[in-house]
């Protein structure tokens, strides 16, 4: 059984999504990536619910001080401290998570196994320490994006960055029958994505090396891609705009998600710099899955 770890959070409601954008835009710039998780969502009452996940206690005097320079004294004085309990969290919502479909896919676990359709890409992901269950709006836009591009596009040289679980690296594999790179910069998700490929019969296919940003030979060896995928976040797709174009074949798509629906407009932007433009946007949840192509 693979647990969780115990995490300490901080939550607060806010009034406004106005201001509910800028204190995540803060924390998301403040954190490293894996520092911090931030969450933001709408209640029925229209004010929203912010939670931040931290691996390590965090500074609270420091989290108050951001909360009040993007918001107010006042909602940063409702900061609620806490620690969630080291659970095998991940399983206990996949018991209860039905597949998701996305155009020719179909994620789901190992108790729906024989609920998929014949006529769907089963991609089978078990409960792991690594994101990207399919659930997620994000992994579902990607996969949906995927199943666009595939219906007229054949890519030969595929890279997963940030393959989590190895869900969106797995389908391509899948669906093309071809070798896919992957890569993350996590460890244990390394070795899950890996457990995941074999699990699905694409353990031959999906190669997995852990790599920050586009720093490892594997990289260097497959390019330039046809097409990318990329779930990750906001700030961590802005700053790999210059080195993914450098791996970029002409004419090659991109598909990027793990953002925030406001946040859409500044990765496009930093793309479109690159020589990029924007084809699709899918908005699913408040999240936003983008499909761009490289200029010839």
């Amino acid at each position: 059984m693979t647990v969780t770890p115990s995490t300490h959070r901080a939550s607060f409601a806010i009034g406004d999504e106005h201001a509910a954008k800028r204190v995540v835009d803060a924390m998301t710039e403040i954190f490293f990536d894996g520092e911090a998780a931030v969450a933001a969502f709408e209640r029925p009452d229209g004010r929203w619910d912010v939670t931040v996940h931290f691996a390590d206690a965090p500074d609270q005097a420091l989290l108050r001080e951001l909360v009040t320079n993007a918001a107010s004294r006042e909602i940063a004085s409702t900061l609620a401290f806490d620690t969630v309990e080291a659970k095998d969290w991940v399983k206990a919502s996949l018991e209860e998570l039905v597949p998701v479909p996305a155009g020719r896919f179909v994620v789901h676990g190992a108790h729906d196994r024989e609920r998929v359709p014949a006529n769907k890409l089963a991609i089978e992901i078990e409960a792991a320490l690594a994101f990207g269950t399919g659930h997620h709006g994000t992994t579902r836009g990607c996969l949906l994006l995927l199943d666009h591009v595939l219906k007229a596009y054949r890519p030969r040289r595929v890279l997963d960055l940030g393959t989590g679980t190895g869900v969106l690296g797995i389908a391509a594999a899948k669906a093309l029958k071809i070798g896919v790179l992957g890569s993350d910069i996590d460890a244990p998700s390394v070795q899950v994505a890996r457990q995941n490929a074999r699990l699905n019969e694409a353990g031959h296919l999906l190669q997995v090396v852990r790599a920050t940003g586009f720093a490892a030979p594997a990289f260097a060896r497959r390019a330039p891609f046809d097409l990318v995928l990329a779930n990750i976040l906001a700030n961590p797709l802005r700053q790999l705009a210059g080195p993914m174009a450098r791996h970029l074949a002409p004419g090659a798509l991109v598909i990027l998600s793990g953002l925030l629906t406001h946040q859409a407009p500044g990765v496009i932007a930093a793309y479109r710099a690159r020589g990029l433009v924007p084809l699709r946007h899918l908005r699913i949840e408040g999240w936003s899955s983008l499909l761009l192509q490289r200029l010839n």
